[in-house]
């Protein structure tokens, strides 16, 4: 396996990681999406890099405590995902954004982001300052009162980010977040991943190689449900050459530990 220098391989003796697989094996009905993964993540923005059908969403999910592993161990801020009691507690310290997430169409912003932290089960006298907080964190606190079935795509989007860093989470989850998103909100984003992971781990699902430039510490790539790569960006551009498949050095090094164009 092709692999960079990672944060698992140069954090202090005793670290406490926010995600522990190993040899975990989870499925996608009777698929198994992901196949004998190891992973260490801690503190920082960890991008999540693979091909369609790579088993990143699964592996977000799985990590969400939404799928339980098949086979092998899966500690998440330190419980493992087992046990009705360890998972109420990890829900509580998680931010997750799936690629496609429900809500009440006639809630406001603000209520729809008020009804995630009371699940979250936020001390009541905590929330409206969170939920503001939240809101303005990603720009939305001109429509915190709009019904959510006026919004736009992309103020949709915005308004699923507020609700998972609402509580905010030990560890946060982002399933293709920046979908939707016009190019200067995308932007914006970046500079909001790259704040939140000084103190937290952050996990972003994309296909988007320039979001992984411009805010990750950290690169995960994976494929047919397997880790191919840990490192940092410059490690994955260093795994690319000038006749690998890319417009930057970044695409050049995943089309290369990919095995070529056929992979993309």
């Amino acid at each position: 396996m092709a692999r960079g220098v990672s944060a698992a391989e140069v954090a202090p003796t005793g670290y406490a990681w926010q995600v522990e697989a190993r040899d975990l094996r989870v499925r996608a009905g009777r698929t198994v999406a992901v196949d004998g993964l190891d992973l260490r993540l801690g503190t920082g923005v960890h991008g999540l890099l693979g091909p369609n059908g790579a088993g990143k969403t699964t592996l977000i999910r799985s990590l969400a405590t939404v799928l339980r592993p098949a086979s092998g161990t899966l500690s998440v801020l330190g419980s493992p995902v087992s046990g009705r009691l360890d998972l109420r507690r990890v829900r509580r310290s998680l931010g997750y954004l799936p690629q496609d997430f429900g809500y009440y169409k006639r809630f406001t912003v603000r209520e729809f982001v008020e009804y995630v932290a009371w699940l979250k089960e936020m001390p009541k006298r905590d929330v409206p300052g969170a939920v503001q907080r939240a809101v303005e964190r990603v720009g939305l606190a001109d429509r915190a009162d709009s019904r959510m079935k006026s919004l736009s795509g992309g103020m949709v989007r915005r308004a699923g980010i507020a609700q998972a860093i609402v509580n905010d989470p030990e560890l946060l989850l982002l399933d293709e977040p920046t979908a939707g998103l016009d190019p200067g909100q995308r932007v914006r984003f970046r500079e909001l991943l790259v704040e939140l992971g000084v103190d937290t781990c952050v996990v972003v699902s994309t296909h988007l190689v320039e979001d992984v430039a411009a805010a990750c510490t950290d690169v995960v790539l994976v494929n047919k449900g397997r880790l191919v790569f840990q490192g940092t960006p410059d490690d994955l551009a260093a795994a690319g050459g000038p006749d690998d498949v890319g417009d930057s050095p970044l695409e050049r090094g995943y089309s290369a530990l990919l095995g070529g164009a056929g992979e993309w």
